[in-house]
């Protein structure tokens, strides 16, 4: 069974695990999960906020996935 498999049983599978074994699960996994977290410096986060209110009120333009397309490959 290949990865993408597995992911999709497990994932399947959490979603009806009663609660007991969702508990059991997280302990094994606690320091895993919180080490793959993603941390955003405050930086980032204050520019992506930025841009998403940008779009949001209209002063910034969002381009087509046929134009990104276009501008990566120039």
């Amino acid at each position: 069974m290949n990865t993408t498999a597995i992911r999709q049983q497990l994932h399947s599978y959490l979603e009806v695990a009663d609660d007991k074994k969702i508990k059991a699960f997280y302990t094994l996994m606690k320091s895993d999960i919180e080490e793959s977290g993603i941390e955003y410096t405050h930086d980032l986060k204050k520019e992506l906020d930025d841009r998403y209110n940008s779009h949001k009120s209209g002063k910034s333009k969002m381009l087509s996935a046929a134009e990104s397309k276009k501008r990566i490959t120039k």
